[in-house]
């Protein structure tokens, strides 16, 4: 394993000050093989077919799992490889699957695999209560099969054609990316889910609740794990065999050891661009240092562009979006919104490097959520990506023009900024002010 450092790649000749951005070490993996998965019609399939040829585990995490068309189906073959023998774990998150996840659950148990829920919701009169615990979600989507195949991306266990919004049906399907991983990068991932699910273990297996275990006791557990788990990550890591040529890394965020993980990875990329910037986002509010990063990336020479959301899925996030763009439209960046249906992709290709995974510049995922994304060196990956993007904004965007952006009447100038000011007091809440 090596620290994150872009000093020996060909195409940048400059070393990162990873003090600058307090960044962790990043593992980079050489010998990987990335594939590119658009929407759930190219994830789902590859994802089943996955499950079916396992031939010992199948470990998932999702934050949503809705019972629709495809989310039955998901479960039909998780139940399947269960009952052939195969050793089936999965994690829901306590929100995004509340309304299903007792039936998921159940459904698993009784087929002989294990499901655990991550920060349960509250019942009866509990789930009005405000608890900031209650906004650290488990907001990756990730899958490993046999320790050797990954998943990861922002696809939630949901039909593409599905949304939240009454009389919001799209007649497109949601705009989403995953990707699938083999090779020596997929141990990170491994490590992770079962950091999670070892976190989790102190639950009751029925009930859920919380086993009589001191918080000292379960910290100093916690620790133990981590060290544990880390020594047998590199020997996993190092016996892993290289499947492609792709280097690749995992990017995780949590609130322990991972907290700035993702936002340093794109300000360390963002900061080193030479030619072009691609950032495609649902839920796009980035922090100040992102914003500076991407207005001075501007100032030399680069060309950035935002792939946002024009189709509105959650209204209070679109205009609080939109309050901010102003600032960039005057330095000369480009915004495009995409309106044939719900743009729900968390992806970017700057210069040569992607990233697809979980995570949206905005509070809830920089600040709060578990994330995880991949890091993609390579260029023919980067050059898929970035064309399925261009295609996006050519074909199915429309360009915000700063002339007839600032001639928006009054009112709706008023709207946006209320939607930003509740987004910031979310923010101020959860301590995190500073950063926005």
């Amino acid at each position: 394993m090596q620290p994150f450092d872009r000093s020996n790649r060909e195409d940048i000749g400059r070393p990162v000050n990873l003090l600058a951005f307090r960044s962790p070490r990043v593992n980079w993996h050489r010998g990987n093989d990335v594939r590119l998965l658009k929407n759930g019609v190219e994830f789902f399939p590859a994802l089943c077919d996955a499950f079916d040829a396992a031939t010992l585990s199948i470990h998932m995490e999702t934050y949503i799992f809705r019972l629709d068309r495809v989310g039955n189906q998901v479960l039909d073959h998780l139940l399947q490889a269960a009952k052939r023998g195969i050793k089936v774990r999965v994690v829901l998150d306590g929100f995004g699957c509340a309304s299903e996840e007792k039936y998921i659950q159940n459904c698993l148990q009784a087929a002989g695999a294990q499901c655990r829920i991550f920060r349960p919701e509250p019942k009866k009169f509990g789930f009005n209560s405000f608890n900031m615990q209650r906004l650290r979600r488990l907001h990756r989507k990730t899958a490993v099969i046999d320790s050797r195949l990954g998943f990861v991306g922002g696809i939630n266990i949901e039909d593409d054609y599905s949304t939240y919004e009454p009389g919001a049906a799209s007649t497109e399907p949601r705009f989403d990316y995953a990707l699938s991983l083999t090779g020596p990068a997929v141990p990170d991932l491994v490590h992770a889910q079962q950091l999670l699910w070892l976190g989790m273990s102190r639950l009751d297996e029925t009930t859920n609740e919380i086993i009589g275990v001191s918080r000292g006791a379960r910290l100093w557990r916690a620790l133990r794990l981590k060290k544990l788990s880390f020594q047998n990550l590199r020997k996993r890591s190092n016996s892993a065999a290289r499947t492609g040529k792709t280097n690749a890394a995992i990017i995780l965020r949590d609130n322990f050891r991972h907290r700035k993980s993702i936002e340093a990875a794109y300000l360390i990329e963002i900061t080193h661009a030479r030619q072009d910037i691609i950032i495609a986002n649902a839920y796009f509010l980035p922090g100040h240092k992102l914003r500076k990063a991407l207005i001075h990336a501007v100032r030399r020479g680069v060309r950035v562009r935002l792939l946002l959301q024009g189709k509105i899925e959650y209204r209070m996030q679109y205009f609080a979006t939109r309050w901010i763009y102003d600032r960039f439209l005057k330095a000369g960046v480009e915004i495009y919104e995409y309106t044939p249906s719900f743009l729900h992709a968390k992806v970017a290709v700057i210069d040569n490097i992607s990233t697809v995974g979980s995570s949206n510049l905005d509070p809830f995922s920089l600040l709060l959520a578990r994330e995880a994304n991949v890091l993609i060196d390579d260029r023919a990956f980067s050059a898929k990506l970035r064309d399925s993007l261009q295609g996006a904004m050519e074909h199915g965007s429309h360009i915000i023009e700063h002339t007839l952006y600032v001639q928006q009447d009054w009112l709706t100038r008023l709207g946006d900024a209320c939607a930003y000011l509740l987004l910031r007091i979310g923010v101020a809440l959860s301590g995190k002010n500073e950063d926005y």
